[in-house]
Formats: structure tokens, sequence, C-alpha cells
């Protein structure tokens, strides 16, 4: 089990503390921040995932459950009628994101904002935010990272005409947050309300020919 760079700090703190605590104090103090340095573990994982390779499917950006899957006219990106699916993420979720298809970044775009519970409906105009534009020449997407209640904190790793291949890490969102994934409505979407995803993995959208 692999563990992103951001972490270290979290795990080395936590033991650091339960050491402290343990010699200075008293053995049993140090057992809670053993047990977070575990969840710390836990939390900033990265598994590996077997990406699809066909050109046609688009990935979900996140682990989580999808929360709606919502009809809009269109953003500041994805110039025409699409669909936006939203994925709430948990705290006990993967939460590294991954781009949904192969392409270049041609809008980033960071909002400061709120930091109202994730799965509230409004997170997505209201709280701190991060958006990316790929485009890959036949389709565009965006993908959004929302902050939430305890995420107070949305790393990204790329930046604008950034290259990125299906499903590779871009950047994460600490602790407990929500992905959206804006596709045209030439893409089929094939995940519906409730649906557990994969981020990476499970085909969120297929490109009609």
């Amino acid at each position: 089990m692999r563990i992103v760079r951001e972490g270290y700090f979290f795990i080395a703190g936590s033991l650091a503390v339960a050491l402290l605590l343990g010699i200075a104090v008293n053995p049993y103090w140090a057992i809670p921040f053993v047990v977070l340095a575990g969840y710390f573990v836990y939390f900033f994982r990265n598994p590996e995932r077997t990406i699809p390779t066909d050109d046609s499917v688009i990935v979900s950006p996140a682990d989580g459950t999808v929360q709606d899957v919502i009809p809009m006219e269109g953003d500041d990106f994805v110039k025409k009628p699409c669909n936006k699916v939203i994925i709430f993420l948990s705290i006990f979720d993967v939460h590294v994101n991954r781009a949904p298809i192969a392409g270049e970044i041609k809008c980033q775009k960071y909002v400061c904002g709120r930091f109202r519970p994730a799965y509230k409906d409004s997170v997505g105009f209201e709280n701190e935010r991060h958006m990316i534009g790929i485009d890959n020449g036949k389709l565009r997407v965006t993908v959004t990272q929302i902050a939430g209640i305890l995420a107070r904190r949305i790393v990204s790793w790329v930046t604008l005409d950034d290259v990125l291949k299906k499903g590779e890490l871009y950047g994460l969102i600490r602790f407990g947050s929500c992905t959206e994934i804006v596709m045209p409505q030439e893409v089929t979407v094939t995940v519906h309300k409730g649906q557990k995803v994969v981020g990476g993995e499970t085909v969120i959208g297929r490109l009609s020919d």
C-alpha cells in the first residue's frame, strides 16, 4: 500500500506525540496517537488501480458515492448541454483524485469559500473549490475538488498546460469532501445516484460514436 507524500507529516507528527507522551507521562497516553497515526496511514493510502484503456470511456475522478446526476446547460469550460456527476467522499474513502480522461489542462480555477458539510446540495457553489478543465481534442470535461466541513485543504499537483494520462493522480482533499465532474451530453452517464465508485476504475460515462 502506497501513501501520498502529504500523509507523512501527519503520520510522523502523531507518532512523535505518542512517543513523547509515552516517555514523559504514561504509555497509555500514547495509545490514542498511535491509533491516530494508523488512521492517517489509512486515509492517505494510494492503492494500485487498473485503468481502462478504452478511449471512449470516462473514469471516476474519485472514490465515493454518487450523490446526484444533474443535467446542466453548460459551464465555463464545457460550453454546451452537459451532465454533472457529484461524488461524495466520506472520511473512510480514498481521497486522491484522478484524471477522468487523458488530455491537457486548458483551464484552472481556484475559488475561496465556506466549509459547509460536503453532502449539502449547495457546496459546489458556496464552498472552497478547485476546478480543472481537461481537453483531449475529442472531449472536454471539468473536474472540481470541493472542500467540506472537515476538508480544509485542497491539494493540487498540476497546473495549466500539464498533460495527464487517464487515471493519473492530480491531487487530493483533506478530510471528507466532494468531487464533481461535468461531461457533455454526448457522453452517456453510466452511474446512478447512490452507486459506489472507485477512482480510476469505475466507468462513469461512455462517449457515443
